[in-house]
């Protein structure tokens, strides 16, 4: 029987703005609060989140917090950001000169997720993750 495991790598697959610089992403707000969620993304479903949000972060970079991004292990989904975000105006421009991130990101988003089973009888997409440890 193996040990349950506490840390796996996780892949970067979206972020609303890149480091270009140690100046640049050094930040200027100490009392921003991180927080974090998970949510499980259908297996079949994977793909097309990841098409979608690369799509986003290169047709529209700096569209939300500057160090929100998510990474992905498996079909789980992490999901990073501070309160308040920082908005900035990135300094680079994306990687795509197109324009077809979904206006309804909600809806077009919703069918790739496995909803958590609640007590309550809800079933949720996204579960909180409790600040444990602030550095």
């Amino acid at each position: 029987m193996g040990s349950a495991k506490r840390w796996v790598p996780m892949t970067d697959i979206f972020h609303y703005h890149k480091p270009v610089s140690e100046q640049q992403w050094s930040r200027q707000n100490a009392s921003a609060r991180p927080y974090a969620r998970i949510a499980h993304l259908k297996p079949d479903q994977v793909a097309s989140y990841v098409f979608y949000h690369y799509q986003y972060q290169e047709e529209k970079p700096g569209d939300g917090d500057k160090y929100g991004m998510i990474a992905l292990h498996e079909n789980l989904m992490f999901f990073y950001s501070e309160d308040p975000a920082t908005i900035e105006k990135p300094s680079y421009s994306g990687k795509l000169s197109t324009s077809h991130t979904p206006p309804d990101w909600a809806g077009t988003m919703e069918p790739h997720f496995i909803p958590w089973d609640s007590s309550d009888g809800n079933s949720r997409i996204w579960l909180e993750i409790p600040l444990v440890i602030r550095a």
